[in-house]
């Protein structure tokens, strides 16, 4: 047994120990322990919180002694005493009132019936806390940010130097305080150092997210009250994603919520039946078309013109996404084709065009062939106009889209056309969007498609960051988490939402997301551990461990376990 500890010692001890005056290193690690001397005349409830909350590696010891209510009685008259024959001097010399004697005088008074009362007791209280970094650098950055945090709160801290030693002895989880530097303070005080706090999400309004897995309460939230209602939902395949996203659906259409999806596989097209919904399959022998030459309805008190311009340079990145990378030259010849197809319609900027009749990418086309230096791309459009992509986009509107849920499924796309589909498909809906405003939420599954095009990329950032302005929050989810934040489009994408959904991750991309969301070890642990449909959810400031509930009617419509379905259709 003798044998057997000594070798647990020898798995868990660093390889070596190097004791400096203000850290110590260990093995390839430096820490650095300080010691709390000074506290606020008040602390407050949770001021510890922010301190807990740092997404760093470090450790907290807090050592509570109760000490004799009886002696300290006697040292608090004492004190009392002391302080009142001050104040009693500065009175007969006739100086002018110290507000601090009061105060104190006050205070002593007050701890003193507190006590007597049995109402409160005394404590020696020990702070101490070890920072680690990977480098001296790292370290001195984290002391700034932890000191500059906990004086704002007034509470002052030292490092304890040459004893550095000690204080990481102290840290060990061996209950003993080697510093001893030590404030004597109430139970009131004592009690705001409980650093145990859970965040809660519950409000009055909004939908039910999950369960809150630190408290069991309810995460009920309303993501428009946020400064932006866009949502990003990351977990690898199986993870639950789209299951979670199709219970913020369901729930955010008995809110009175309009919901659009861009679907990739088909797994909204039972969702869209079971609630009554439209859905539409954008392919190549598809019977519903979207003409991305459409005109935009023009919003109430926009101008035509400007709303016509920025209709073109968004169709102008479809284009480029379609032909490929284009030459400068070429790129001024492809605006100026777009331009002249419209004119040929009669639609130009700064005259009326209400219920003029939008041209076809062949007229395009048509265009690009006539004019010198055209000819080339007029070929590579060949394909999609009467080639053998001419089914997608090269055919007049024809869908209907008065439905408070509408689907867009693009899983019969060919994969070289999902992109294309996909960016014609956003356009549509963002010139829908545009047209009236209205409480919405745009849902856009497996969005790595749109990030693989520089071009298609920026679109749906564009959208992201302007969605706010038009009352519209936009879900991006994504199982390809690598693909996705390298993109120079994808971080700004997760910066610009305010809500953050995080399922069960793979070992492979769990470094990347912890970077991206300044997750901690713990968070990270628990991200590859995940059961499916648990994770991290965060709004805004705040973020909980939640665990996803259905009820048995919304399982019913949503589950894409092959399995379930399976036994559904047997007789």
């Amino acid at each position: 047994m003798a044998d057997n500890f000594e070798n647990i010692k020898k798995i868990i001890s660093p390889s070596g120990l190097k004791i400096e005056s203000n850290h110590v290193k260990i093995g390839d690690k430096f820490a650095k322990t300080f010691f709390v001397y000074s506290y606020p005349r008040y602390l407050s409830t949770g001021w510890f919180e922010p301190l807990i909350n740092l997404p760093h590696l470090f450790d907290v010891s807090v050592f509570i002694t109760p000490l004799d209510t009886g002696s300290t009685l006697k040292k608090l008259r004492k004190k009392a005493a002391q302080v009142e024959s001050q104040i009693m001097d500065q009175q007969e010399k006739g100086m002018v009132r110290d507000p601090q004697l009061e105060t104190a005088f006050s205070d002593v008074e007050n701890l003193r019936d507190v006590l007597q009362q049995s109402e409160e007791k005394m404590f020696s209280v020990g702070v101490y806390i070890t920072i680690y970094a990977d480098n001296l650098e790292e370290l001195s950055k984290l002391e700034s940010k932890m000191t500059t945090l906990l004086e704002a709160k007034l509470v002052y801290i030292k490092p304890s130097l040459f004893t550095q030693l000690e204080g990481f002895q102290t840290i060990l989880p061996l209950g003993e305080d080697r510093l001893k530097v030590t404030t004597p303070m109430n139970s009131g005080p004592v009690s705001s150092f409980f650093p145990f706090v859970s965040e809660d999400l519950t409000s009055d309004q909004g939908i039910m997210y999950g369960i809150n897995r630190h408290n069991n309460n309810l995460v009920i939230f309303d993501r428009f009250s946020l400064e932006n209602a866009n949502q990003v939902v990351f977990a690898k395949s199986g993870g639950g994603k789209s299951y979670a996203s199709k219970l913020d659906i369901i729930r955010s259409l008995m809110m009175g919520t309009d919901i659009i999806v861009i679907d990739p596989e088909n797994e909204y097209e039972r969702l869209a039946e079971g609630f009554g919904g439209s859905f539409f399959n954008i392919s190549l022998t598809s019977h519903e078309h979207v003409n991305p030459f459409d005109i935009p309805i023009i919003p109430e008190g926009e101008n035509p013109a400007d709303v016509l311009r920025s209709h073109i340079v968004n169709l102008a990145g479809l284009m480029k996404l379609m032909l490929g990378k284009l030459s400068p030259a070429e790129d001024a010849i492809l605006d100026r084709a777009i331009t002249e197809t419209y004119a040929s319609r009669e639609i130009v900027p700064g005259e009326d065009f209400t219920g003029k009749p939008a041209p076809l990418l062949e007229d395009l086309e048509t265009i690009l062939r006539n004019l010198e230096g055209g000819k080339d791309m007029a070929e590579r459009l060949y394909k999609y106009t009467k080639g053998s992509f001419a089914g997608l986009i090269n055919q007049p509107t024809n869908i209907d889209i008065n439905n408070r849920l509408i689907v867009f499924s693009i899983r019969d796309l060919e994969e070289e056309l999902r992109p294309i589909g996909m960016y014609v498909t956003l356009n549509f809906i963002w010139n829908l969007i545009r047209a009236k405003l209205k409480r919405r939420i745009l849902v856009i599954d497996e969005a790595w498609i749109m990030m693989k095009n520089e071009d298609s990329a920026s679109f749906m950032f564009g959208l992201v960051k302007r969605a706010r302005k038009y009352f519209l929050g936009v879900t991006t989810i994504t199982q390809d988490v690598e693909d996705f934040l390298r993109s120079p489009y994808g971080r700004p994408i997760v910066t610009n939402a305010s809500i953050q959904l995080l399922l069960k991750q793979a070992p492979a991309t769990i470094d990347i997301v912890g970077k991206a969301f300044s997750l901690t070890e713990a968070e990270k642990n628990l991200l590859l551990s995940a059961e499916v449909g648990t994770g991290l959810f965060f709004a805004g400031k705040k973020h909980v461990a939640i665990q996803i509930i259905p009820s048995y009617f919304e399982d019913k419509i949503i589950t894409t376990n092959p399995a379930e379905l399976l036994e559904k259709k047997s007789p």
